[in-house]
């Protein structure tokens, strides 16, 4: 009978341990956006580099589709106008003069041009995290912890993304015409989810239904410094 207890017991343990087992577990790393169009002659080596950014550990890259170089004869077929007005955003709090693709922003902070390998490497091997920041699965939500590492001041925004791992994709006119160009963890959905003080810990939940990848990033008004990016995949 007492053995009976005994594996009785750990059965029931096992069986306890399951669904922690089973709970999706996100990472932290340095955000890399890329802003890109199907339509720009000199954006495939840049989106070449982003996927390989995309399989570094450590790093969390996002291809923005913007809409600017629809006009020269090729509708990008990502392409959003939100994500042309957030690359406006990041001009505008550096008071620069023009937007161009491709462009890489690292960490919410570093200008880089978008093929410039060893210039994108130095800066995410620079960038650091100031929160902690963990994001779980509950059903069709995920829940948000956030916990600065030392003393933030400032007003910052949470933001929620989903992204499409791998398109390929055939483009018929413009400058590109003729070519077939396999595209990366392309941005299809941005959300703001709010605002953060960076004083106290942060505990939130959001609707995030499908599977699709999940990012959330706390970054400084302006657009400016990400705090902290994680993925959920």
């Amino acid at each position: 009978m007492t053995q009976f207890k005994h594996f009785a017991l750990a059965l029931g343990m096992g069986l306890l341990a399951l669904p922690a087992l089973a709970q999706q577990t996100s990472t932290q790393g340095v955000l890399v956006e890329l802003f890109t169009s199907q339509g720009c002659s000199s954006c495939p080596p840049a989106d070449a580099l982003l996927q390989e950014l995309s399989k570094q550990n450590g790093v969390i890259a996002l291809a923005l589709h913007v809409d600017y170089w629809d006009y020269i004869g090729w509708s990008d077929t990502f392409a959003q106008e939100k994500f042309t007005k957030r690359q406006r955003r990041y001009a505008a709090a550096r008071n620069d003069n023009m937007i161009y693709t491709p462009q890489m922003i690292v960490a919410g902070d570093a200008r880089v041009k978008g093929h410039d390998r060893a210039e994108a490497g130095a800066e995410i091997a620079a960038a650091r995290a100031l929160v902690d920041l963990q994001v779980t699965r509950s059903g069709d939500e995920v829940v948000i912890f956030a916990t600065p590492r030392a003393a933030l001041s400032g007003d910052f925004v949470v933001d929620l993304v989903r992204y499409r791992p791998q398109s390929t994709v055939r483009i018929e006119r413009g400058e590109n015409r003729g070519r077939e160009i396999s595209y990366h963890n392309i941005v299809t959905h941005w959300e703001n989810l709010g605002q953060w003080s960076g004083k106290a810990a942060l505990e939130l939940r959001a609707r995030a239904v499908g599977d699709a990848p999940v990012v959330v990033i706390i970054q400084r008004k302006g657009p400016a410094e990400v705090v902290a990016s994680a993925v959920l995949k």
